[in-house]
């Protein structure tokens, strides 16, 4: 009975590895493939702005909303400009209708007044934030599913802040 259990702990544990290697492998993807997309940020409260390493991410596609009407989960469909920099398009539950030029970005609505996206934080290294105090764009990496990843945060000329 006890090598019963210890080989289930074995599986278990083979089973956990293999999924985040996976997890790990799809994001090194995206990284590698994914779109650039620009979001311009929004105004956030000065007081959460810096908050230690880190500072709290707001877009200005996520304002002026009426999240009574939108999914709890769904896609934010988004065009680009010739900046690479989002502008908002509509709200869908489903990944489809995508018309051409059209990128989607996965979100959940946690409340009736914010949409999250899933990169709402930008952490960096302590005394690094005087650096971010210029950041205008979030920068995302977004693939056809709508899975999104922060890769950093860019100026007024749309280049990474380093």
């Amino acid at each position: 009975m006890k090598k019963i259990k210890w080989i289930v702990i074995l599986v278990n544990l083979v089973v956990l590895l293999v999924y985040f290697n996976y997890s790990i492998i799809k994001k090194e993807q995206l990284l590698e493939e994914g779109q650039l997309v620009l979001l311009e940020l929004a105004p956030v409260d000065p007081r959460s702005l810096m908050q230690g390493d880190y500072m709290t991410l707001r877009y200005a596609i996520s304002e002026n909303l009426n999240a009574d009407s939108m999914p709890k989960r769904g896609y934010c469909v988004v065009r680009l400009d010739s900046n690479g920099v989002a502008n908002r398009v509509r709200f869908q539950k489903a990944p489809l209708p995508l018309h051409s030029g059209e990128h989607l970005i996965g979100y959940t609505a946690p409340d009736n007044w914010n949409i999250n996206i899933g990169a709402e934080s930008f952490f960096f290294q302590e005394g690094q934030a005087e650096k971010y105090d210029s950041a205008k764009y979030g920068g995302l990496r977004v693939d056809g599913n709508g899975n999104s990843l922060l890769v950093g945060l860019y100026n007024e000329q749309r280049k990474k802040i380093e």
